[in-house]
């Protein structure tokens, strides 16, 4: 091979292997939980579900049941309004600032395990279309999370720094709820794609490059 044909074949080769590195990343190692993990986790909780009005039957039955695929986590949340005070440190923030302290470290390490937000909205108006439900209780905000699997979720969950900042949630959020979805009809470009396409691009440029100056 020819200096240029190298260099073109490096580009094309260099920009495949990042994406298929980035692949491994964001979808990891498909394996489902297993039964010991499951156990380790739910014995951090301690008396937390509880105590939140929670269900750690129905958490069980969601991580028994995983099938190691992606996830996407779907939040409506209420935010406490005005100033609320810390009793720990007696420090007094808006409800929507407590909550801006959870949510940033909480992205950082979503993005960190391959996660990372969908869609992030604050309501502008109620409910339009509501049947056999409860009155709307004053929705703040809602947000989709995507989570690469259950074990990362379990993970996070487990993580110290993440145990660290979930009083500022407490704080920040009169009430919320969660529930996990999995994609069947999806209009946007996954990362995978735009990724991908991005790369192909750098190596587009770098092999018109190395054709015009090489």
């Amino acid at each position: 091979m020819t200096g240029p044909e190298t260099a073109l074949a490096a580009i094309w080769a260099g920009a495949l292997l990042l994406w298929l590195a980035f692949l491994l990343f964001y979808d990891g190692i498909r394996r489902p939980l297993r039964g010991e993990e499951i156990e380790a986790f739910l014995a951090t909780l301690g008396p937390r579900m509880a105590e939140t009005g929670n269900d750690a039957g129905r958490l069980r039955a969601f991580l028994e049941a995983d099938d190691g695929r992606e996830f996407v986590m779907v939040n409506l949340v209420r935010t406490r309004p005005g100033l609320v005070t810390d009793p720990a440190s007696g420090t007094a923030r808006e409800g929507s600032e407590w909550l801006r302290r959870y949510s940033q470290p909480f992205v950082r390490g979503l993005i960190a395990r391959g996660g990372h937000p969908l869609f992030v909205g604050r309501k502008v108006g109620g409910y339009i279309d509501a049947w056999n439900t409860p009155a709307d209780p004053g929705w703040s905000l809602v947000g989709t999370m995507r989570y690469r699997s259950r074990r990362d979720l379990v993970r996070m969950a487990g993580d110290p720094a993440f145990r660290a900042v979930h009083p500022n949630k407490t704080l920040g959020i009169e009430s919320t709820f969660s529930f996990p979805t999995q994609r069947q009809i999806g209009f946007y470009a996954s990362p995978r794609v735009t990724v991908g396409l991005a790369l192909a691009l750098a190596a587009a440029f770098g092999h018109i490059a190395v054709l015009t100056f090489g």
